[in-house]
């Protein structure tokens, strides 16, 4: 028998300082890549070619001290990555700042991670910076939105001459978790954040004019288990889980939450909207209460005709990342327990059939 070169798997790191997570995007060219934390930044896995079932080999996305991530995409597929990071210096002090990079091709490398400093100036505050939310709107304007050590909203957002505002406080207070946002196809940006009360929902009435202040609502939602999709033209739908034991919620504003059953775990969902036998579907995943991955289906702004769900048996340390492929097909990733990405793509089977589970 001839011998064979055999590469050792490359395993992310999710136990890497705190950041955990797992994010799926769709280049220009229509080819998957894969970024997940690894020792020393982030691990990227590429399609081969554009709906291949092939990955290429694992690359680096060197970064350091990364706690928490945040990843979108714009209208030109660009990547954009946002940060917290936290840097131990010589004296023993550690500096909490934001920090920012893009990635322009499929495949290409990641531009130098840029810093954005930090809304407060003492160090004592800054530590206390939540997790940053990336939004990018039509026009191309990046915002950046955090919560304060106050429990308020910063933000920070590029001018169009590609420069950036300082950091502007949004005041308020008692966010109690990650964000939520949003930039729709309108131009518009919608905010959601949980409160120890109910939620705060900010709503831009018009592109590119004032955010507003975050209007209350005595809504209950799981802290860190928003997710937020376009389901309409300029109207989103917010999915989060239901802090007494009720499964899924289905909101959007001017309506009554709608449960969508379920029984989700800890940490965020993961919506997406795809066509499945002709009908306009909504599917989203999530890491289940036994720690495997969970996959349901419904009819997009249909909720009141339920959603299907169905357990993949596949077990997934962080909360599962949905994308289309170039041919609209559902890919779904995960990392299993041995900290190795596994990717199921949809097959040609009538509904949301997944194939066998790939090991990257």
């Amino acid at each position: 028998m001839l011998g064979r070169t055999v590469r050792p798997a490359a395993t992310v790191a999710p136990g890497v300082g705190t950041l955990r997570g797992i994010w799926l995007a769709k280049g220009r060219d229509g080819s998957l890549t894969v970024y997940a934390p690894a020792e020393g930044g982030l691990r990227r896995w590429t399609e081969t070619r554009p709906g291949a079932k092939d990955w290429g080999q694992p690359v680096l996305v060197p970064i350091a001290g990364l706690t928490h991530l945040s990843v979108t995409q714009d209208v030109n597929a660009y990547v954009h990555f946002v940060g917290r990071r936290e840097r131990r210096k010589a004296d023993g002090r550690t500096v909490v700042d934001v920090v920012y990079a893009i990635q322009y091709q499929t495949g290409r490398p990641v531009s130098e991670w840029r810093s954005l400093g930090n809304p407060h100036k003492d160090a004592e505050p800054a530590g206390r910076l939540g997790e940053p939310a990336v939004v990018v709107t039509p026009s191309g304007m990046v915002h950046i939105f955090v919560r304060n050590a106050d429990g308020g909203l910063a933000l920070r957002r590029e001018q169009s001459d590609g420069k950036w505002r300082p950091w502007n406080d949004r005041r308020g207070s008692g966010i109690a978790s990650t964000l939520a946002a949003i930039a729709l196809a309108s131009g518009r940006i919608e905010l959601f954040a949980t409160t120890a009360d109910g939620i705060l929902h900010w709503s831009q009435q018009a592109p590119g004019g004032a955010l507003g202040e975050g209007r209350p609502a005595r809504l209950a939602a799981a802290p860190g288990s928003v997710a937020v999709l376009e389901t309409g033209p300029d109207r989103p739908t917010y999915y989060w889980t239901d802090p007494a034991g009720h499964g899924v919620v289905a909101y959007r504003e001017g309506a009554w939450p709608t449960a969508l059953g379920g029984v989700p775990g800890d940490g965020p969902h993961t919506a997406l909207r795809a066509l499945l036998d002709g009908y306009d579907c909504t599917v989203l995943a999530h890491r289940g209460i036994d720690g495997s991955a969970v996959v349901g289906v419904g009819v997009t702004e249909d909720e009141g005709n339920g959603v299907w769900w169905s357990d993949t048996g596949v077990r997934c340390l962080v909360p599962p990342a949905l994308a289309l492929d170039v041919y609209g097909r559902v890919v779904m990733v995960v990392v299993d327990d041995d900290g190795i990405p596994r990717v199921a793509r949809q097959t040609d089977d009538p509904g949301l059939t997944l194939s066998e589970w790939r090991r990257l």
